[in-house]
């Protein structure tokens, strides 16, 4: 479903009222200062904390056991995550990063093959291309943060991967009608990191389903919080199998919710090793009862996200990218850019952050948390990146917790406001 109004960016069609709204905070007129933390989560819904109770309670934290597959948790959130993507095999492992080294293991690359890759992500998704053995071909992105489609061309003809892991970073969804023509053309197969678009579809479908396999995270910060795991979809027989014996099923992979025919399973089961990358019981007992709340909390997120861009509209030398008209996202953070001297732009962050409104910068010269970038990538070939190395210098995160309210939004506006505005 397409949304309807104006858009996360489309700032033009909003009222002028809403641009003054955080001048008019009384927070602003005595000094704005949040008085909560940016990095806090939600409490977790009661029915996770009693089902994490309960397997802790019962001592079988392992998936595998000497029961069946419909008592496990692990397992009921295989089949729920596949129903809810509409996807005929769903793999839970011990994180994003182990879904998309698992979708390209089991998709039969390795040593020395070429993964294009666009170039604005977070280490995990380079690193599991590391892991693998294969070599990063980096893609640029435009000033929206989305792949730049001709460089993604140019890869293709000059690098020729044989694969495109495809980061909707950020939740900036790329033209996918674009990008899965192109892949299709240059028979690159199609891999989606979803670690931060969980609800958010193009043109009506969810990420995850426009490549051969789709990847998903559960960490603290994402739509589902389960501390740590990962999820890989795919409608693919083979690729499932092969990921659930490589993910460390010792055999018992009937045990999965969503398992591929048995005869398809015996077919890897000799030739694949078991690189123990399984999710345990207490993750998936805390991450399941989260998936059916999850399009309210999307709702929320942007309605969130919306309030905080309408704020920050007509600030001098800051600009906020723009959302693909058929993207309905799931924003978890809201990213501006600052066209400002380097020097000039960390004291508006210092001021910010004594504010109580950290907020993170990918152009510092040195990574800090989850800031890295391309350049920082010691083990990655790197060749510039005109359009990318331009947005990134000026690349500003704010991570935006679900349970925000309207007077917290309002009073980060003001305070970023006070530091780049006035």
């Amino acid at each position: 479903m397409q949304r309807t109004g104006p858009r996360f960016l489309n700032l033009a069609c909003l009222p002028a009222q809403v641009f003054m709204k955080a001048e008019a905070h009384p927070a602003f007129m005595h000094g704005p200062r949040l008085r909560r933390a940016l990095t806090s989560v939600p409490p977790l819904p009661k029915d996770a904390l009693e089902a994490a109770a309960s397997v802790l309670a019962s001592g079988h934290l392992f998936r595998y056991g000497e029961h069946a597959a419909e008592g496990t948790w692990v397992a009921r959130l295989e089949r729920a995550f596949a129903e809810h993507l509409g996807a005929r095999f769903a793999v839970a492992v011990n994180s994003g990063g182990s879904a998309i080294h698992l979708a390209m293991r089991s998709l039969g690359l390795g040593q020395g093959d070429v993964v294009a890759m666009n170039a604005f992500t977070l280490a995990p998704v380079p690193g599991a291309v590391e892991h693998l053995g294969a070599t990063v071909a980096l893609v640029d992105i435009d000033e929206d943060l989305r792949c730049d489609l001709d460089d993604l061309k140019r890869c293709f003809v000059e690098q020729r991967p044989k694969a495109f892991l495809l980061s909707h970073m950020r939740g900036h969804v790329a033209d996918m009608d674009a990008i899965v023509a192109m892949c299709t053309a240059h028979d690159v197969a199609l891999i989606e990191d979803c670690a931060h678009t969980l609800g958010a579809t193009y043109d009506g479908k969810p990420t995850g389903r426009f490549g051969i396999a789709g990847c998903f995270s559960l960490q603290t910060w994402k739509q589902i919080n389960a501390g740590e795991g990962g999820i890989l979809v795919t409608d693919d027989e083979d690729l499932a199998a092969r990921a659930i014996l490589a993910s460390g099923a010792y055999m018992l992979h009937a045990q999965h919710g969503t398992p591929p025919s048995e005869d398809v399973v015996q077919r890897w089961a000799a030739s694949t090793p078991n690189l123990s990358m399984r999710l345990n019981e207490v993750a998936a007992a805390v991450a399941l009862p989260q998936l059916a709340t999850l399009e309210e909390r999307n709702a929320r997120w942007r309605t969130i996200h919306d309030r905080f861009a309408a704020g920050l509209a007509n600030l001098p030398d800051l600009r906020l990218p723009v959302t693909l008209p058929k993207v309905l996202p799931a924003p978890t953070s809201l990213q501006f850019v600052a066209d400002l001297p380097a020097e000039v732009l960390q004291e508006k962050l210092d001021a910010c952050a004594e504010r109580g409104v950290p907020i993170k910068w990918f152009g510092r010269p040195t990574p800090l948390g989850f800031t890295s970038v391309h350049r920082h990538w010691g083990y990655v070939p790197t060749r510039p990146l005109p359009k990318g190395d331009a947005v990134l210098a000026g690349l500003c995160d704010v991570r935006l917790p679900g349970d925000l309210s309207d007077e917290d939004v309002d009073t980060i506006v003001a305070v970023v406001r006070l530091a780049f505005g006035h």
